[in-house]
């Protein structure tokens, strides 16, 4: 019986339905301490560093703890987290492996900003490795709730990404239904930009016709926007189109971007994919990439379709134009 969603969509598997409830169930108690930051607890508090060397905030570690906590007996068998250095072992007659960052945006939390949990879930093989050192198209369901001015959950099992709002009343999630393709076109792109100098040409070239508006090869203007949230930025490019970029760069640590790969950029790229969207590394896709390792990170670029596919065709443009400003661009003479 399901606790903490109204409904599941129709044909959801039964172990997916109940590792997707229980789920839900934590993004519902978080949210209530969420809002009560500050009256309660100092969520926002340094808790150290996990095994990545990330700093972490108090929140990040009850998050952790909570949805961890609430797998035990949703068939389960391993858990794969951002704040957990190896896989955790939990029910050893589970179907699934459940990958997930507990408290995505957590640098958020004193600037009351919306922060999140991704999930991605995949059939559990016999191994913590087989399980989850393989592409992401394995994911048999993916989805991410945001804490916002609504507590909202996005999840895809394997269909367009539906969306449920948490109902502070009954404290349950509401089936609001499918989310809309996600739109072609947007005049919106998200990138860190004080980054500028560490990036490769090819994104730097992009950037600069994005900045060049109407007067670039473009032809439009664009308007740029940075949450610092991945779970914000995926929730405003799947309402209303654009394009996200955490490209790598020259800065140590960074080479192959700072993003990981097995919970967050595969359960995003899911949904993306999913809802007509596409994901890549710059230039190929992020569902087949295959990590080396658990916190293996990658470049991440990820939106509308077409505009995804035009920052890939800025890594083909000869040096002579991606290492010029905007004035000559002479591939691309359409607006994206």
């Amino acid at each position: 019986m399901l606790t903490s969603l109204d409904r599941v969509p129709l044909g959801t598997p039964d172990d997916l339905a109940l590792a997707v409830d229980r789920l839900a169930g934590v993004a519902a108690t978080l949210a209530r301490r969420i809002q009560r930051g500050g009256l309660d607890e100092a969520l926002g508090a340094s808790a150290g560093t996990n095994s990545d060397g990330d700093a972490q905030k108090a929140l990040d570690v009850i998050a952790d703890d909570a949805f961890r906590a609430a797998m035990a007996g949703a068939g389960v068998r391993f858990y794969a987290s951002e704040e957990q250095e190896t896989v955790v072992a939990l029910d050893p007659e589970g179907t699934l492996a459940l990958a997930i960052d507990p408290l995505d945006g957590s640098s958020n939390i004193d600037t009351n900003v919306s922060i999140g949990t991704i999930f991605g879930l995949y059939p559990a093989a016999a191994t913590p490795e087989a399980s989850f050192l393989r592409p992401g198209r394995d994911l048999r369901a993916a989805g991410y709730a945001i804490f916002g001015p609504q507590c909202a959950l996005v999840v895809s099992v394997g269909d367009a990404p539906v969306k449920y709002v948490l109902d502070p009343d009954t404290g349950r999630f509401r089936l609001l239904g499918p989310l809309p393709v996600l739109p072609p076109e947007s005049s919106e792109y998200a990138i860190n930009a004080s980054n500028y100098r560490h990036w490769e040409a090819p994104i730097r070239a992009y950037i600069d016709d994005r900045v060049a508006g109407a007067e670039g090869p473009a032809g439009r203007n664009f308007n740029m926007r940075w949450i610092a949230s991945l779970v914000a930025e995926t929730h405003r490019i799947l309402t209303r189109g654009g394009i996200f970029l955490y490209p790598g760069d020259a800065r140590p640590g960074y080479r192959a971007g700072r993003l990981r790969l097995v919970y967050e950029c595969a359960p995003i790229a899911f949904l993306v994919e999913k809802a007509g969207g596409r994901a890549t590394d710059g230039v190929d896709p992020v569902l087949d990439a295959i990590p080396g390792q658990l916190h293996a990170r990658i470049p991440f670029v990820f939106g509308s379709a077409n505009k995804v596919a035009r920052v890939a065709t800025y890594h083909d443009l000869p040096a002579a134009e991606t290492s010029a400003l905007f004035g000559k661009r002479g591939l691309f003479r359409s607006p994206q």
